[in-house]
């Protein structure tokens, strides 16, 4: 276990309050060897020390994955961290509603989601002008390459088993799924129109609103990745969409 989380270092230029936390995790992970149970509980501690950057670094005080999304839409994290980081804060929110037990998580897939962690509060105590350099990186064609990637992982994956058919608080989850779809394959091939462009943040709405509410891990991953390639399509329309 101690080779497991050598690679786990305390990010420089973080408060002792965050420094706690992450220490703590580390510790956490690295004990679940005796105690299985500590493994889930450590990344959902870690989630403690990234909503606190995340909410002192975006200078809002919101639920953890309102943070996440304005982050990733800012340029400050990768699309893809967000995807990891939904996962564990979609693992707190079941243990909260007692969905889940602390026995969630094998301790080498704990160690993977806690790292995203890690790296997710690196990124977020850099100073600002790396910071504009991390969302260019997000800007002009090189959003599109990282469209063109989600949306190559999306066709790699398979719909959820036993979810066809499956309705939501209102929303067609194969309805859902076709429509984002359709309008990722209209801004990769040229652009979205106005009636799109409305279209397509109609579905973030509705994506936001159905993530908390699934249950099931696979399904619940599926759809988060769906969100985020949604707003990824949907980020050079947001004066548009306001």
């Amino acid at each position: 276990m101690p080779a497991q989380v050598a690679d786990l270092v305390l990010p420089s230029g973080a408060s002792m309050y965050v420094m706690s936390a992450l220490e703590t995790s580390r510790e956490l992970v690295r004990h679940s060897y005796y105690r299985y149970e500590f493994a889930t509980v450590a990344v959902t501690h870690s989630l403690f020390a990234l909503e606190h950057v995340l909410a002192e670094r975006l200078a809002t005080n919101e639920p953890l994955p309102v943070l996440i999304e304005r982050a990733t839409d800012a340029g400050l994290i990768t699309a893809e961290l967000a995807i990891e980081l939904d996962r564990s804060r979609l693992l707190r929110d079941k243990l909260t509603q007692g969905a889940e037990s602390s026995a969630a998580l094998r301790p080498i897939r704990a160690i993977a989601m806690l790292r995203a962690v890690f790296d997710a509060v690196s990124l977020l105590l850099r100073p600002p002008a790396a910071a504009g350099a991390t969302a260019a990186g997000l800007g002009g064609s090189q959003l599109g390459d990282g469209l063109a990637r989600l949306w190559e992982d999306h066709l790699r994956a398979l719909f959820p088993d036993g979810f066809r058919g499956v309705d939501l608080d209102g929303v067609d989850l194969v309805l859902l799924d076709a429509e984002v779809a359709g309008f990722v394959q209209r801004e990769l091939k040229g652009g979205l129109g106005g009636s799109d462009i409305a279209g397509l943040w109609g579905c973030i709405a509705d994506l936001d609103k159905i993530v908390p509410l699934i249950n099931e891990e696979y399904c619940a991953s599926y759809f988060a990745h769906l969100r985020t390639m949604a707003r990824v399509a949907a980020a050079p329309y947001l004066v548009n969409a306001t």
